[in-house]
């Protein structure tokens, strides 16, 4: 049997309409606030500059050599004070903040339509600060006035004598300073010390590349080694500057003689030069100035390989004998060395993973205005072009 209290109030019907306002008065409405709107601000403010930059050359130098070379410098000093790749941990660390993020966004910004869209509203956020870090850092640089008139070598031709010229001074060069290196057994070369050390010699050849070319902008930084270089391997990816943590990285499975001018190749995009043949001659230039044999050896060897190339596509002698006929003066060790990183690169040659790679990297630098990824090779002519002018 049950009592009632007669002292009870009495309790009233409720509709559901009052259950369904109840509950939407219980859902908490969130709200872009200035801090997230300021980004998208600055992201419109970023995307003038970079269109600018686009159609005004001199608006490019004067933005990528000075404001972006100070960010550029900024975010290298902050990394700099790490040993590891800043990057790398970040990408690693992307796939579970992702994941983390959306449980967060199922938990507190699906309840309406209008919470869903704050929380897309701070994605787009985020999205706008790494287009932001891009213009300040790197994306000017591939706008700016090209390296040849820098050096005063743009009036120069370019043709079959010029590059066979270049190619046997290249050959005289390298076949010189490989008596002052050391090869293992794998027929590789051997690099005499460290990373840490090798930027050591980096940094002093940078020095001198800077007094004598006063358009490179002078930065002591460092590389940093890729952890995971093995996988990266199998991307073709021997080294990348990461505009974002302003960090210069390296592949170090590859071979040793690839490193030192790899190296130099990625600290020349940390200094603006963002155009792929304009960054591997100035790894050359800055290879050459060094005092070490090894980086003056591997700057060589490196450039002696895209003139090889471009000499190869370029003889149309039978069976190429007029190319065979150069090719047995290089020195026998370099070439036992390029048939062992011949080997070494079947390992990697062909796989899904570097097809999207190259995919993804040709994609983006036509869009940057470039010819894609054969944009590498242009460094052929860049050599040719300067060893003319330094005959004249």
């Amino acid at each position: 049997m049950k009592f009632k209290n007669p002292f009870s109030k009495k309790e009233e019907p409720v509709t559901e309409a009052e259950k369904l306002e109840a509950t939407e008065e219980d859902i908490p409405v969130y709200h872009l606030s200035w801090f997230w709107r300021s980004l998208y601000i600055a992201a419109g403010v970023s995307l003038v500059i970079y269109i600018l930059t686009i159609f005004f050359t001199p608006i490019a130098d004067f933005f990528n050599f000075g404001i972006a070379t100070a960010v550029r410098a900024l975010l290298s000093y902050v990394t700099y004070l790490f040993p590891f790749s800043v990057a790398e941990i970040l990408l690693l660390l992307l796939i579970p903040a992702i994941i983390v993020a959306m449980i967060h966004a199922f938990r507190k910004y699906c309840d309406t339509w209008h919470n869903v869209r704050v929380f897309v509203g701070k994605v787009g956020g985020i999205i706008m600060v790494i287009f932001c870090l891009f213009v300040f850092t790197l994306g000017t640089g591939y706008r700016t006035t090209e390296l040849d008139v820098r050096l005063g070598i743009e009036d120069e031709t370019v043709d079959a004598e010029g590059l066979l010229d270049t190619l046997n001074a290249a050959i005289s060069d390298v076949n010189e300073t490989v008596n002052e290196v050391e090869f293992g057994k794998d027929n590789f070369s051997v690099m005499p010390y460290s990373i840490d050390e090798m930027n050591v010699l980096l940094m002093e050849a940078y020095d001198r590349a800077c007094d004598k070319y006063g358009f490179i902008p002078r930065l002591h930084s460092r590389v940093k080694p890729v952890m995971l270089s093995e996988p990266m391997s199998y991307t073709h990816i021997t080294g990348v500057y990461t505009f974002f943590t302003g960090e210069s990285n390296i592949n170090v499975v590859f071979p040793d003689y690839t490193i030192p001018f790899t190296a130099a190749h990625e600290l020349a995009h940390q200094r603006g030069f963002a155009r792929e043949d304009e960054a591997n001659f100035i790894a050359y230039l800055v290879c050459i100035e060094s005092d070490d044999p090894y980086i003056r050896y591997s700057g060589q060897v490196r450039i002696l390989e895209y003139l090889l190339d471009s000499h190869y596509s370029a003889d149309t002698s039978e069976n190429h004998e007029e190319y065979m006929e150069i090719y047995r003066t290089v020195d026998p060790r370099i070439q036992r060395e390029q048939v062992a990183y011949y080997n070494f690169y079947q390992k990697y040659a062909n796989n899904v993973v570097a097809d999207i790679s190259g995919a993804v990297n040709d994609t983006f630098l036509k869009s940057q205005g470039t010819e894609g990824t054969v944009s590498y090779g242009l460094v052929t002519e860049l050599a040719v072009k300067y060893h003319k002018s330094l005959r004249d």
